[in-house]
């Protein structure tokens, strides 16, 4: 372990990768107003999670993205687990310090939240490694922003509409009406900063690269 530098750029973008997931499920039960429309504020990390799916996807392939993908989903059903333990201890009181109701109001989400953002991460991730290899398959080693972009556009549509569908939707918090114009708002925004980062995926690959070519791979 740790013998190759592979082994050392796979953990740290493994670190990033399911860092930003779990805090924008953490995050994610608070809703913003963008215009008139509504979307999660948990959609704010998930560019950069589509930074280093697409960099794991060019250096480590379908198996390395998969893998990771079902491990991070699996931390994020755990980190569920600990704070509906959490919920039920009973908070110590006094002046300044945080109430079980504070507490409650921040991290008690509903089970359809929980339900609704592990579904989500996993049909997305699943999609965008698919397409990513399919472009990669016939473009080779060139046009990264089109494997790159074209992954997120068609894995975020299905990931916009399934989380606030089944979270939201659903449970009757959001009428239908609502919940077009907030998926498809969320969508919007998720793509217009995935394109605006697409930069960030050429300096990352000419990063590790670099890394990679100091002493040999």
């Amino acid at each position: 372990m740790f013998q190759r530098k592979k082994d050392i750029i796979y953990v740290v973008l493994a670190g990033i990768f399911i860092t930003n997931a779990l805090v924008a499920e953490l995050i994610g039960g608070k809703l913003i107003h963008v215009g008139n429309t509504v979307m999660s504020l948990g959609i704010l990390p998930w560019p950069i999670v589509f930074i280093t799916t697409d960099l794991i996807n060019e250096y480590f392939g379908e198996k390395g993205v998969k893998k990771l993908s079902f491990i991070t989903a699996g931390l994020i059903a755990y980190t569920f687990f600990l704070l509906l333990i959490g919920l039920q201890i009973p908070a110590v009181k006094g002046d300044g310090l945080i109430t079980d109701e504070q507490f409650t109001a921040v991290f008690g989400q509903s089970m359809w939240i929980i339900v609704g953002s592990i579904t989500a991460f996993l049909v997305s991730q699943l999609i965008d490694v698919t397409i990513f290899h399919f472009v990669k398959n016939r473009t080779g080693k060139k046009m990264i922003w089109l494997r790159s972009t074209g992954s997120t556009v068609i894995s975020q549509l299905f990931d916009s509409f399934i989380v606030l569908g089944i979270a939201f939707w659903l449970p009757g918090k959001i009428d239908t009406k609502m919940f077009i114009a907030s998926a498809l708002t969320g969508y919007t925004v998720k793509l217009l900063i995935a394109v605006g980062l697409t930069p960030l995926i050429y300096l990352g690959h000419y990063l590790i690269e670099k890394y990679l070519a100091k002493d040999g791979k």
